[in-house]
């Protein structure tokens, strides 16, 4: 599948029933194809595994079980349902609606495409990622750097790989935002390691003057490197959120749950969580509501 095709497919596929979408979206001025709107009506807000076991506070999300597509100039696993991947019960969690880990082929990259009332974080692992918007943003991120974008009444940007003989891996999150048709925005910072080494370093809160970029939405985003034995014990920040963790490297377990290396594990209806590192260890740690207000 060639670029332009794939962006398409991800942009308008609307698979699934709507639920809830309409009355959500009814006091808000619509736009034409919204980004906000098409990924609204795939979710519902089923952060829950299914409708059997609502009593559950957590969901297991091993890194074998993720959504998988290779397009041959783009590998990606998706952590919930994006483009061609499907899944009902991997729809989000909360507010966190897409958690793609995508490899891109040295010189490739999406080109430029619109989104809209979106909150969308990307977070390079490893190599450059050349960015161009059509706010007269042009700018180059990599590792240790983390890069956010509101969308809001609409922006076009482009994603690129900028060396042509390496592979750029990166992270891409979209969170849906608690107010529609801001102004759009970018911002970028540059991480110092030496804040998350055995413990979680703030990289991402809803305060303009906080540690890290900021958002449009009540979710605090933490970054940790764990030397083995190494224990943490992490503080929702707000009622009513919960905690979304990613392991980037390494073994930890979280409230007694063995994770390894890309599994996913979300936690809700708790004020806090424990994390020990059983090996050498990085963990994104995603504290967002659980319900769009």
């Amino acid at each position: 599948m060639n670029r332009k095709n794939f962006i398409k497919k991800s942009l308008l596929s609307t698979v699934g029933v709507a639920t809830g979408a309409s009355a959500l979206s009814a006091n808000n001025d619509k736009v034409e194809n919204s980004t906000y709107d098409r990924l609204l009506e795939r979710v519902g807000f089923n952060h829950l595994p299914n409708e059997e076991i609502k009593t559950m506070k957590s969901v297991l999300h091993k890194a074998s079980s993720r959504g998988h597509a290779n397009h041959g100039w783009l590998d990606s696993h998706h952590s919930f349902s994006f483009a061609n991947y499907h899944n009902p019960e991997r729809m989000n969690f909360g507010v966190l609606r897409v958690l793609n880990d995508d490899i891109v082929a040295g010189g490739r990259g999406f080109s430029t495409h619109p989104h809209d009332n979106m909150e969308i974080i990307s977070i390079p692992l490893q190599g450059d990622l050349e960015h161009k918007d059509n706010m007269g943003n042009m700018t180059v991120i990599k590792q240790g750097d983390v890069q956010v974008m509101s969308a809001g009444t609409g922006i076009q940007h482009s994603e690129k790989n900028k060396n042509a003989s390496d592979e750029v891996r990166f992270l891409q999150i979209w969170m849906f935002p608690n107010k529609k048709n801001v102004t759009p925005r970018y911002d970028q910072i540059t991480l110092e390691a030496e804040h998350s080494t055995n413990k979680f370093q703030q990289i991402l809160s809803p305060n303009t003057e906080d540690e890290g970029v900021w958002v449009h939405q009540n979710a605090w985003f933490h970054l940790g490197n764990f030397e083995p034995g190494c224990e943490e014990t992490y503080a929702i920040k707000v009622s009513g959120n919960g905690v979304y963790a990613f392991v980037l490297e390494g073994e930890v377990e979280i409230e007694g749950q063995a994770l390894n290396k890309r599994d996913g594990f979300g936690i809700w209806d708790t004020e806090k969580i424990s994390i020990k590192a059983t090996k050498d260890a990085k963990v994104l740690l995603m504290d967002v509501p659980m319900q769009l207000s």
